[in-house]
């Protein structure tokens, strides 16, 4: 049986409580961000869960988690 590898970009980018939910950062958060409102750029310092479609094409990608 060939080894599963692990998509190390992914695995960086979510993080996986103890429960099973997967994490992600909010998107947008680099630069540009003077012309929004206060409330949007308070909510995307939050970490948001993933949709159960996203969670199962990561559960592909990532074998081992």
């Amino acid at each position: 049986m060939i080894k599963l590898k692990t998509n190390k970009a992914l695995s960086k980018r979510i993080k996986v409580t103890g429960s099973g939910k997967i994490l992600k950062r909010a998107l947008h958060q680099s630069h540009f961000n003077a012309k929004e409102s206060g409330n949007k750029t308070r909510r995307k310092r939050k970490t948001s869960e993933m949709s159960s479609v996203d969670i199962k094409k990561i559960k592909q990608i990532l074998p081992n988690i």
